[in-house]
């Protein structure tokens, strides 16, 4: 399906890795000029490299830590700066630290705030001025499903990413009509971080093979196996899109139906 956003200008935070680079894709392959960034300066060639593989629109990388206030500025100033515009913002940040309520104090609670929320009002409140010209924008905030129902040993998750639903809400209000504001709350996905724990899980003994180790993973969603990044990338390139243009304030889980909380 042709979503119509050829030639539109968008942003995705920690988009060199996992499913920003999905979501990135996704936006690449409809033709949008696209920018990422990412910590890491090898990812971030790497990341830029498949980009402009996929031959859509044009692709700029840079170096950037979402957790500081002038580097996320500036690589919204810079994508602005390149494509002389901004259509779509797609706000993406790594995971917290595993771990139980006892077993994190002051400084994680405040570090997982910086990455996971801040990086969004921080991100957000650049792309606001030239994200509402020409007709408006949208935004898309990737968080996890641990808002809808709460993952064991992930207290840091299950608490500090709410917080970006309820801003993501309340911009939908604010910034509307110019902007619309949704959120995806992925479930279990084929990332290169699952890759590394299963790949882990077989070296240490736990499982005879690859496949093994993600059939496990797969348990409990009903559609019997784990997510391809592509599937969560489209779902945000929709949303994305005027083919969403009707769906504001929304956090649509891409789980499966793994999650059970109505």
């Amino acid at each position: 399906m042709d979503l119509g956003i050829d030639g539109s200008a968008t942003l995705v935070t920690a988009g060199t890795a996992g499913l920003g680079l999905a979501s990135a894709e996704a936006l690449a392959r409809e033709g949008c000029d696209v920018a990422v960034c990412g910590r890491d300066a090898d990812r971030l060639s790497r990341a830029e490299a498949h980009l402009e593989a996929i031959e859509g629109g044009e692709v700029l990388g840079v170096q950037a830590d979402i957790t500081k206030e002038g580097e996320i500025e500036g690589f919204v100033g810079k994508t602005i700066q390149e494509f002389g515009r901004l259509d779509h913002v797609v706000t993406s940040a790594g995971g917290p630290p595993s771990g139980s309520f006892l077993d994190t104090d002051d400084d994680d609670w405040y570090r997982a705030y910086d990455l996971l929320v801040m990086s969004v009002v921080r991100t957000v409140r650049a792309a606001h001025p030239t994200i509402t010209e020409d007709g408006g924008g949208t935004i898309v905030n990737i968080t996890s499903r641990s808002v809808q129902e709460v993952i064991d040993d992930l207290v840091l998750s299950n608490s500090v990413r709410r917080s970006v639903i309820g801003l993501m809400k309340t911009l939908s209000r604010e910034f509307a009509p110019e902007v619309r504001a949704n959120a995806v709350l992925p479930g279990a996905h084929e990332t290169g971080r699952i890759e590394e724990l299963v790949e882990d899980a077989v070296e240490r003994g736990d499982y005879e093979e690859y496949e093994a180790g993600l059939e496990d993973w797969a348990e409990g969603i009903p559609l019997d196996r784990v997510g391809n990044p592509r599937e969560l990338g489209e779902a945000v390139a929709w949303l994305s899109s005027d083919r969403s243009s009707y769906v504001n304030g929304t956090a649509i889980p891409v789980d499966g139906g793994s999650a059970r909380s109505v």
